[in-house]
């Protein structure tokens, strides 16, 4: 069994984070000061470099607008 970072599941996560933030018309910047991380943080998320618990996953629908289970398959 492969590590969850790396899983099929985890990259549609990340897939799905880039096309919602593109879809909300957000650069990573802006995400970033929203969230009171820096751009760095989100870019490692966006590139399945970090994970993302289901709190931060909340936070961020919620600033894309999109509904948790756009996230999941």
């Amino acid at each position: 069994m492969s590590k969850a970072i790396y899983s099929k599941d985890h990259k549609y996560i990340v897939e799905q984070l880039k096309k919602a933030r593109q879809e909300a018309g957000l650069d990573q910047e802006q995400v970033a000061k929203m969230l009171k991380k820096t751009q760095s943080h989100i870019s490692k998320i966006e590139s399945g470099q970090r994970r993302i618990d289901v709190i931060m996953l909340k936070e961020l629908a919620k600033i894309y607008k999109k509904d948790i289970s756009f996230f999941l398959k």
